[in-house]
C-alpha cells in the first residue's frame, strides 16, 4: 500500500507539471502574439522549458506574468529575439 500511495503522489506531480507547462506555453505564446507551436518551438530552441520544468518549485509559485518575463530574457540570454 505504502508503494500505491508514493506513485499515486508522483503521478499527481507529473500531471500537475505537465498542465502548468502546457499553460506556460499558452501564456508565452499570448504574451508574443505566437501560435502555440511558434511558442513551443522557441521555448525548445532557447532552453526555455528545461528552465520552466527545472525550476517549476519556484516559478509556479509566480503570477504567469512574472513567469513570462522570467522566461522572455533567460531565452533572450540564450539567442532568443524577443524580449
Amino acid at each position: 500500500m505504502h508503494h500505491i500511495n508514493r506513485y499515486m503522489i508522483m503521478d499527481a506531480d507529473i500531471k500537475n507539471k505537465v498542465e502548468y507547462v502546457i499553460a506556460v506555453i499558452n501564456e508565452f505564446a499570448a504574451a508574443h502574439s505566437l501560435n502555440t507551436r511558434q511558442a513551443y518551438r522557441y521555448l525548445e530552441r532557447f532552453k526555455g522549458l528545461d528552465f520552466v520544468i527545472r525550476f517549476y518549485n519556484v516559478e509556479h509559485t509566480f503570477s504567469f506574468e512574472d513567469v513570462i518575463d522570467d522566461l522572455t530574457a533567460y531565452c533572450h540570454r540564450n539567442g532568443g529575439a524577443l524580449v
